[in-house]
């Protein structure tokens, strides 16, 4: 019996080249991409394996592009969120978000509550967007909260801690693009996933890429630490 892809996380890459190779504003690749987000969310929900689908959105590093661009950004992320509403209730797609919120706008951060609890009781597939995240500040997080509380700090009690944690172990990680590194995204839920790198620009994946994929790392041996 193969391996189950019940956790696929995503590092969307590759908007802006898209947009560059064929002579238009970096703002029509993220549009583009997020008529993948949209593609990919409703052939996720309908696969018989898939729970849970985490994209990189938004990183915390993604506040140093251009002020204009960011802006555009959270202009998308808004419209995404107000226009695709009917696509998560008709695929019965439960929203959720990891990453430090308090940076966006209240109108943006009362869109992402509307979705979420609009949302909420859904079951095919829970998608999550990484928005402002960086894993790293998500684990210095975790451990404040352990020092604040007087929890040992040991593993298992990091890994509650977790932002993150409530989502499971990631077991494929996909990188568009064609760089090869994690660029800061669940690296303690990845810390066993199997690895997948695409030269593949985000606006060019496609259903038939991803079931490649899934394809391959059923055949791949998952030892986690073992032999």
């Amino acid at each position: 019996m193969g391996n189950t892809a019940r956790h696929i996380a995503i590092i969307m890459d590759g908007n802006g080249r898209w947009a560059n190779e064929r002579g238009l504003k970096r703002i029509k690749g993220h549009e583009r991409g997020a008529e993948v987000v949209r593609t990919i969310t409703i052939h996720a929900s309908n696969h018989p394996d898939i729970e849970v689908l985490t994209l990189y959105a938004f990183s915390t590093e993604n506040w140093k592009r251009p002020k204009m661009e960011v802006e555009f950004l959270m202009r998308l992320l808004g419209n995404y969120l107000k226009n695709e509403l009917p696509t998560y209730i008709k695929n019965e797609v439960r929203f959720e978000t990891i990453g430090d919120l308090s940076r966006f706008s209240p109108a943006l951060r009362k869109q992402i509550e509307t979705m979420k609890q609009r949302t909420g009781h859904f079951k095919k597939l829970t998608q999550v967007l990484a928005l402002n995240y960086g894993s790293q500040d998500e684990i210095a997080r975790a451990a404040r909260n352990l020092c604040e509380t007087g929890k040992e700090i040991d593993t298992e009690n990091l890994e509650k801690s977790l932002e993150s944690a409530q989502f499971g172990p990631v077991d494929i990680l996909i990188r568009t693009g064609g760089e090869q590194r994690l660029s800061n995204f669940l690296l303690w839920q990845s810390a066993y996933a199997e690895l997948f790198f695409t030269s593949t620009l985000w606006p060019d994946f496609d259903p038939e890429e991803l079931e490649r994929i899934i394809e391959d790392f059923k055949k791949r041996h998952r030892r986690f630490g073992g032999i």
